[in-house]
């Protein structure tokens, strides 16, 4: 079978999945400008949790091939233009720019980033599946199948140019407009509320859609026993992920000040979580979820908050969490979330 590592050394390979950028946000959530379409170079090294420096260098090495996927570097008139149109605060003389196309890319080639290489796994794994899906003799979808399909597709688009491009407008209408500020605030207000609820449609089809009868609960735990402590971390951003939540940042092991994952629900809430992968013996004790209040309630100022463990809690410690408005998610809880059960407290 290919690994990962092919894609680092063949130009042709990438070039072949090189319009699967949808794996892109399958990873980790990228964050673009204003304008809904482009990243700069911090904002790549941002996502790819590698320095600047590392990309510029890649850039250097492979400037043809990224060249050929988007990327470009705006100066003078070009770049003045393009800051009136996006909206984009720069002091600098050039700026470079990545599509998503040049994004992926980067992923394909950049060595040094877990992130590049989950995204290199997500990109063979798929095209595994497209290779060995039956093709004779083989049922197809029906019509209402596919159309709710189309309809999620286009949901997730319109709340990515609604999130990404009107919103920011408006902002920027805002600040310049004089008697007319109220109306822009109400229009942006209807717009937000739209977005809103297109993230909670589109999380809640993904919770129908979402496999159950084929996944043993018992097997789900085994699985995650196995995990170290940061692949839980990642399994839990996931589980995020599935259940519209955006902005999903998995902290680093320093300085996260007692939070492990931060985000924001379907419909905008600032979330905060803890996970502890845990002996299923063990339990979760008072001082560990006192400790975890002030981190989430205070330093982090969250909305949500979820305290998710392999293990079950203390009666203390659940009274506390329940006391202090954190959800506790214990190894039952836990089990049937995973299974595809979103929790009541984000939806």
């Amino acid at each position: 079978m290919i690994t990962d590592s092919a894609l680092l050394e063949s130009r042709s390979l990438r070039h072949s999945v090189m319009d699967r950028t949808d794996v892109l946000d399958r990873v980790k959530a990228l964050s673009l400008l204003p304008d809904g379409m482009h990243v700069t170079t911090a904002m790549v090294a941002t996502y790819f949790e590698v320095s600047r420096k590392a990309i510029e260098s890649l850039v250097l090495d492979h400037r043809t091939e990224l060249v050929a996927n988007g990327y470009r570097v705006l100066s003078g008139t070009e770049l003045t233009s393009f800051k009136e149109v996006s909206g984009i605060q720069s002091r600098s003389r050039s700026l470079a720019l990545y599509p998503r196309r040049a994004v992926l890319n980067v992923a394909m080639l950049l060595r040094d980033s877990e992130v590049a290489r989950q995204a290199r796994v997500y990109l063979l794994d798929m095209e595994y599946l497209a290779r060995t899906q039956p093709v004779e003799n083989s049922p197809q979808p029906d019509i209402a199948t596919l159309d709710a399909r189309i309809d999620d597709r286009i949901d997730q688009r319109i709340t990515h140019i609604l999130g990404k491009t009107v919103v920011p407008m408006f902002n920027a209408l805002i600040e310049t407009a004089g008697e007319h500020q109220r109306e822009l605030i109400v229009l942006r207000t209807g717009v937000q509320h739209i977005e809103r609820r297109l993230r909670q449609h589109h999380t809640r089809l993904r919770r129908l859609e979402s496999p159950r009868q084929d996944r043993p609960l018992a097997g789900v735990m085994a699985a995650m026993d196995a995990m170290t402590g940061r692949e839980f971390e990642h399994h839990i951003a996931m589980l995020l992920r599935r259940d519209g939540c955006t902005d999903v940042a998995v902290l680093g092991r320093h300085g996260d000040r007692g939070v492990d994952i931060t985000a924001l629900t379907a419909d905008g809430r600032r979330l905060a979580v803890q996970c502890k992968r845990f002996a299923p013996h063990l339990r979760i004790t008072s001082p560990e979820l006192q400790k975890f209040v002030g981190s989430a309630k205070v330093l982090y100022a969250s909305d949500v908050a979820l305290y998710v463990a392999t293990c079950r809690f203390t009666p203390e410690a659940l009274s506390i969490a329940a006391e202090a408005g954190i959800t506790a998610v214990h190894r039952t809880l836990l089990e049937r979330w995973d299974a595809g059960e979103m929790l009541t407290v984000l939806k």
